[in-house]
C-alpha cells in the first residue's frame, strides 16, 4: 500500500464564517482559490497514480487549480449531510443546544432530499471510499490522492486509522492544506497533516 493524500478544498464564504456546508455547492472565494495553487509544488514531485474528488464544485475546481485534471468524480466523497443544520454555524446551533458537538451529538433532519447523517453513516462512506483507495493502490503505482470536505476526511483518516468514525473530531482540518496518510512497518500512520507550503521569508 502507498501514501494517500488528502486534499481539503480552498476557502468558500461559508467555511470562512463557519457555516456548516454539505450540499450546498458554494463556489471557492478568491482566496480559496490562491489557497489551492499554492498546493502545487507541495504535489508535483509526487507520481499520483490516481485521483477521486467530490461531485462538489469547490471540491472540483480546487483539483484542477492543484493540477489535477483527470480526478474521478465520486459521490461517496462528498460531504457530510447536515440536514436541518446546513448553513448554520456552531456557535448558533449552541444557542439552543448548549455544548452541542458535530461528532458526538449528530444532527438534526432536513428536508426530505436531505435528511442528515450519523456519524456512522459517515463512516460508511469513508470505508466504502478507502476500499476504492486499496483498489486503486492494486492497479496503479505512485500516490492515491483524494479531493474533498474538511469534516468528511476528517472521519476518513480515523477509519484509516482503524479508529471509529466519531474520532475523526481529533483531526482539524483547514482548507487549502494537503495532508499525508502512510504506513510504518505496515501499520496505518498519520505522516503529515495541514502541510501548507512554507512562506518565502
Amino acid at each position: 500500500m502507498g501514501d494517500l493524500f488528502l486534499v481539503r478544498h480552498g476557502e468558500t464564504e461559508w467555511s470562512r464564517s463557519g457555516r456548516h456546508t454539505g450540499w450546498t455547492d458554494v463556489p471557492l472565494t478568491e482566496r480559496g482559490r490562491e489557497e489551492a495553487r499554492r498546493l502545487v509544488p507541495l504535489l508535483r514531485s509526487h507520481r499520483i497514480g490516481a485521483a477521486f474528488v467530490s461531485p462538489a464544485q469547490r471540491a472540483r475546481e480546487t483539483a484542477e487549480l492543484v493540477g489535477v485534471h483527470d480526478a474521478r468524480v465520486d459521490a461517496d466523497l462528498r460531504e457530510w449531510d447536515y440536514g436541518g443544520y446546513e448553513g448554520i454555524t456552531t456557535p448558533e446551533i449552541q444557542r439552543t443546544r448548549p455544548g452541542w458537538f458535530l461528532f458526538t451529538d449528530g444532527v438534526v433532519p432536513g428536508p426530505p432530499e436531505h435528511p442528515g447523517e450519523t456519524v456512522e453513516q459517515v463512516g460508511e462512506r469513508a470505508d466504502r471510499m478507502l476500499a476504492k483507495v486499496d483498489a486503486a493502490f492494486a492497479d496503479t503505482e505512485g500516490v492515491v490522492l483524494l479531493v474533498a470536505h474538511g469534516h468528511f476526511l476528517r472521519v476518513l483518516t480515523a477509519r484509516w486509522l482503524g479508529l471509529a468514525p466519531s474520532s475523526g473530531a481529533l483531526f482539524q482540518l483547514a482548507t487549502g492544506t494537503v495532508c499525508r496518510l502512510g504506513t510504518e512497518h505496515g501499520r496505518p500512520v498519520v505522516a503529515g497533516w495541514n502541510i501548507r507550503p512554507t512562506p518565502s521569508p
